[in-house]
């Protein structure tokens, strides 16, 4: 018995803790792209945050997108999974199309607006921007990792 719980304290030192987030890419019908300024740290970013242990998915992204923009979304089809190997996130990013609300920010967001492509590569950094041009490519789901600066250099 005594060997069995020193092997278990050995694997719960070694076994590595991640968190699983969920954001959105919500698209409009003229390609218009939402996005959030973040109230904690002013960069761009898509709506998105933890999933909470007793949701789904796709709950989680509605619940995100709408806490954080005032935007009901309808979630489409997951685009990719992007790994923070840094902070050790997991992130699963879905496309989405707007279905009613009105943009407004929240004590997440101190900007909400729709974003042009360019705009996109413009005001958010590489590992944030790849996530919302994946989505439109039409070619996922992607599955990439980074450092929460600079994108690997292999995707699978």
């Amino acid at each position: 018995m005594l060997l069995y719980m020193s092997n278990s304290a050995q694997e719960a030192q070694s076994t590595p803790l991640h968190s699983v987030s969920v954001a959105g890419v919500v698209v409009r019908e003229d390609g218009r792209l939402l996005a959030i300024r973040r109230a904690d740290n002013g960069t761009w970013e898509l709506p998105g945050g933890v999933l909470e242990l007793d949701e789904t998915p796709e709950a989680g992204v509605r619940r995100e997108v709408l806490e954080e923009t005032g935007i009901h979304v309808e979630v489409d089809e997951l685009t990719g999974v992007y790994k923070n190997t840094t902070r050790g996130i997991v992130a699963l990013v879905f496309r989405c199309k707007p279905a009613g609300g009105e943009e407004r920010t929240s004590s997440e967001s101190t900007a909400v607006d729709w974003l042009t492509p360019d705009q996109v590569s413009e005001y958010m950094s590489e590992v944030y921007a790849i996530r919302l041009l994946d989505a439109l490519d039409g070619a996922g789901p992607h599955v990439r990792s980074h450092d929460g600066r600079r994108l690997a250099t292999t995707q699978s």
